[in-house]
């Protein structure tokens, strides 16, 4: 499960996984405040500053189990001025959404200069492709107090409260899911499909740009 990289592969994953989480949680606290909550612009979350958003344990896990997190960013659902639960649904979607569209944008980037030989170049973008869809699909899992049980809690008709309640226990249904290998069985299905299919669109886009 845990697998040790080396250096040039640390190197090559530092821009993906810092603008993976940067952006994920930027977007959050921006979605929030065009919501009417100040609270991450406030705290000094609204940045694309990497150092405020970085959580040190869930960026060692990136490093050495393929998946992460960031800090949280606050979020204060009383401060929306519409609809406190669609509200609440937006500002979740708004950090995998923005992973997707970042590995989606780095799989044009590869196409149209694939073709250049940039030293490091594909492989980086490469990186950024499957680190983003990684932290799309991982917070997109419906277990709190990751992006997916707020969406769901968005979707269900109703209050949802004994989703909020399970957060208490969050942790150790994501541990379970990590030694269950029941993680691995996730990735395996939803991750490397997307990836592949960017992909093969990078290499669609590639046939455009004859350098």
């Amino acid at each position: 499960m845990f697998n040790i990289p080396d250096l040039y592969d640390v190197a090559l994953l530092i821009p993906a996984i810092v603008l993976g989480l940067t952006f994920h949680e930027f977007a959050h606290g921006w979605v929030a405040y065009r919501l009417g909550d100040r609270t991450a612009h406030d705290l000094g979350r609204l940045t694309l500053n990497p150092l405020p958003h970085i959580d040190p344990v869930g960026l060692v896990f990136l490093f050495l189990a393929g998946f992460g997190w960031a800090k949280p960013v606050p979020v204060n659902p009383y401060a929306f001025k519409g609809d406190m639960k669609k509200s609440m649904l937006l500002v979740s979607l708004a950090g995998p959404a923005t992973n997707m569209i970042l590995a989606a944008v780095s799989a044009l980037i590869l196409g149209a200069f694939a073709g250049l030989r940039l030293p490091y170049f594909n492989d980086i973008m490469r990186y950024m492709i499957h680190i983003n869809v990684v932290l799309a699909v991982f917070n997109l899992i419906p277990i709190p107090p990751l992006d997916g049980s707020k969406i769901l809690a968005g979707i269900l008709p109703g209050r949802q409260d004994w989703l909020y309640k399970l957060e208490q226990y969050g942790m150790i249904l994501l541990l379970i899911l990590v030694f269950s290998g029941a993680i691995s069985i996730i990735f395996n299905v939803l991750v490397r499909p997307i990836v592949m299919l960017l992909l093969l669109f990078a290499a669609s886009v590639s046939r455009l740009f004859i350098f």
